[in-house]
């Protein structure tokens, strides 16, 4: 760098023009420099990034007149990340470790240059860009309720490999950093700057680089915490009695919610503990190597693969047909304000579109309006919103009990109970009234769609909308073709479920669709174990075991089991009269029992499997093992998961085969988003790639000699094993 501020703008652009790495230095000798790379909505750490930071680096450091640096960014975001498709195209360990140990040298360098460095975060900083603020001696954060700050690694299976597991318990203490670092939390700014994660927050972007500024020359001679003689960890290193007390229990802890399917939770305990008991330099080389072990493991290809490229595949619109204009849904018509229909309310309304709420009855209709405000003044006590944000929503709200209200809506969705002559009457009545543009849909479950739109006098835009609850969390939406469904409508409901934030996969029409026919089996395997007289307790640990988010008899009494009685029989009754086979799950008789002869409806009355005290937690219902006695002899227990994981993933195979989904993607998505199976896995059909065709199809077999036909392996995955194929888009 030289005196001129064009010519050292020159010589920091021409480093590496696909970067975009541009610097200026003012006349106090304070350099800034702002990362906005060309080609993308936000900076990542990824293929030139690191060389390009390293000529910077050096650069910076060599030239006498920069006396400090402020590293900010020139778009809304400051850095989120690293590029996750690079760190997935690598194969060995050694390349892992020589990717992350180039940019830490460029770090290390950077903080014991004895110049003083800031970083300006312009907005959200994930993963390798903290880790980048995490090397710079002071961080400043524009406060605002889109910045997120945080190491979420873990959810893909990774941990920190930029430095993170080292410098961040150096700075707020072991305990906090591995919470944040295990968890995957993301913090606004205040909490970040509460735990002295960073120094400082400001209001906008002048503020942040004036604040910036004035550090830098009030501390000319900057150095990290950790570089200073008689550092110590704040609340104690690795060998602190108290931090002993906490290593002791804390792998256990984690075990106990994570049942050992997440390596990369071990690996981050790992890292801290042996980083925090020796010197920095030697810490960050063996954070490299754990790191290695996190990005070749099986659980992080997974991950990778499915809730990375796939699920971005998805964003992108590769279920969306072609030819259709982008289209911005402006208010939307909800039929039924339960709880259903109130939670797509709130994310219409959440997403600026207006609402007509319509139910039988005004109380009902303003019952279903409440549910947004519960949701908003929970947000504002956790100073999430704002009452001028929440009454603006609620504005956008209308209930009524009248169909005429729905006449400028250019989407209907019909939430009301799983009754076809109810549905065909709500059909009815909001054709007669909505314009000839719109889309009409339903949120059935279980319901095909081909057979709603029967009511319908324009089948063509009829679609099925399949919200999961609680809509406000739940972030799929399963998109249903009936057959005379156009792709029109199709690309309509498509943008509206991108317009409100949530995820779409498209699937054709069946009976169950896709994620209640998988879902089903889950948890009909876990009732028909219990039938067969496995003890009720071992079958719940199996569920937990798989990686699932709830063992399969607490999560059918959260469904419901007077539900999954009724949509049992409704589908025995539609299979006969359509002259089918009639096919009776393995859970029926056991349901049947439960509802029918005890009464134990699930957790909605306070008895179903377990028992529901009122002052205490949930357990078990003592007289499952009369009803059910167990067997003297117990099966292993890697039977009972592997029961539980393969009669889904080959249910999903059959639905691939039979075309009732139309991606591997929407299939993997789905069954991660919409049930949540074992994101480790990388959903059902990567279970499959993941363990090898011909294992899947070896071990199908010995499971369908033992516990019945339903195991056997699907059509498809036989024919493609004798291809050499394996599940995929491309």
């Amino acid at each position: 760098m030289d005196n001129s501020q064009d010519s050292n703008k020159d010589s920091i652009s021409t480093i590496n023009k696909r970067e975009n790495f541009s610097a200026k230095r003012d006349n106090d000798g304070i350099v800034t420099v702002s990362i906005d790379q060309s080609g993308r909505k936000m900076n990542v750490i990824g293929d030139g990034f690191t060389e390009s930071f390293a000529t910077l680096v050096d650069s910076f450091i060599s030239d006498d007149n920069a006396k400090g640096l402020i590293l900010t960014s020139g778009k809304e975001t400051f850095v989120v990340g690293a590029d996750i498709d690079q760190l997935a195209s690598l194969e060995t360990a050694e390349q892992v470790f020589d990717l992350v140990e180039e940019l830490k040298a460029s770090l290390r360098k950077l903080e014991t240059s004895g110049k003083p460095v800031v970083a300006a975060m312009t907005g959200t900083a994930l993963g390798g860009g903290l880790e980048l603020a995490l090397a710079c001696h002071y961080r400043i954060a524009i406060d605002s309720p889109k910045t997120k700050l945080g190491l979420p690694e873990v959810k893909l299976g990774l941990l920190p490999g930029g430095g993170g597991t080292q410098r961040l318990p150096r700075l707020i203490g072991i305990q906090t950093a591995l919470e944040l670092m295990t968890q995957g939390k993301e913090l606004r700014p205040a909490a970040a700057k509460d735990i002295g994660l960073i120094d400082a927050t400001a209001t906008d972007n002048d503020d942040m680089l004036a604040q910036a500024k004035a550090w830098i020359k009030a501390n000319p001679d900057a150095q990290q915490p950790w570089d200073k003689k008689g550092f110590k960890i704040p609340g104690g290193d690795s060998n602190h009695p108290k931090v002993v007390q906490m290593f002791s229990i804390a792998p256990a802890m984690a075990n106990q919610k994570s049942h050992g399917n997440y390596p990369a939770i071990t690996h981050i305990m790992s890292c801290v503990f042996e980083g925090c008991i020796v010197d920095i330099d030697t810490g960050l080389e063996l954070e490299s190597r754990y790191f290695a072990a996190c990005v070749l493991s099986a659980e992080s290809r997974n991950m990778i693969n499915t809730l990375w490229t796939q699920l971005n595949s998805i964003k992108k619109g590769q279920s969306r047909p072609d030819g259709f204009e982008r289209t911005r849904t402006k208010k939307v018509g909800i039929l039924g304000a339960g709880m259903m229909g109130s939670g797509i309310a709130y994310v219409s309304a959440k997403a600026g579109i207006d609402v007509v709420l319509l139910d039988t009855d005004i109380e009902s209709a303003e019952k279903g309006k409440s549910y947004s405000a519960k949701i908003l003044d929970k947000a504002i006590s956790r100073k999430r919103s704002s009452e001028d944000k929440k009454q603006a929503l609620l504005n956008r709200i209308q209930p009524t009990t009248s169909y005429k209200d729905l006449a400028d809506c250019d989407l209907v969705i019909e939430a009301v109970f799983e009754n076809r002559e109810i549905k065909a009457k709500c059909t009815e009545q909001s054709e007669a009234i909505i314009p000839k543009s719109a889309v009409y849909a339903s949120n059935t479950s279980t319901l095909p769609i081909t057979g709603l739109a029967k009511a319908s006098a324009r089948p063509k835009q009829f679609i099925g909308l399949h919200f999961f609850s609680p809509v406000d969390k739940m972030p799929l939406v399963e998109i249903i073709m009936g057959e005379q469904t156009d792709d029109e409508t199709l690309a309509k409901a498509f943008d509206y479920v991108v317009q409100i934030g949530k995820t779409p996969i498209v699937v054709n029409d069946s009976r169950g669709f896709y994620t209640s026919r998988v879902f089903g089996t889950y948890v009909s395997e876990g009732i028909a174990m219990l039938g067969e007289g496995i003890h009720p307790r071992s079958i719940e640990v199996a569920g937990l075991k798989t990686g699932m988010p709830m063992p399969p008899l607490a999560l059918q009494d959260e469904v419901s089991l007077s539900l999954a009685l009724h949509v049992s029989e409704q589908q025995q009754l539609d299979m006969q009269s359509e002259g089918k086979p009639v096919v009776v799950r393995p859970s029926y008789e056991t349901l049947k029992t439960l509802v029918k002869k005890y009464n134990r409806e699930g957790k909605k009355n306070g008895k179903g499997f377990y028992e529901y005290p009122e002052d205490g937690d949930k357990y078990l219902w003592p007289k499952l093992i009369d009803l059910y006695p167990p067997k003297a002899e117990q099966p292993p227990q890697q039977d009972l998961i592997d029961r539980l994981m393969f009669i889904q993933a080959n249910e999903s195979a059959k639905c691939y085969e039979e075309n009732v989904v139309r991606s591997v993607a929407d299939t993997n998505i789905g069954s991660i988003f919409g049930w949540g199976f074992a994101p480790q896995q990388g959903g059902t059909l990567q279970f499959i790639n993941s363990m090898g065709l011909d294992k899947f199809i070896e071990r199908s077999y010995e499971l369908a000699e033992q516990y019945g036909e339903r195991f056997k392996p699907a059509k498809i995955v036989l024919d493609m094993a004798e291809k050499g194929e394996v599940f995929s888009d491309a």
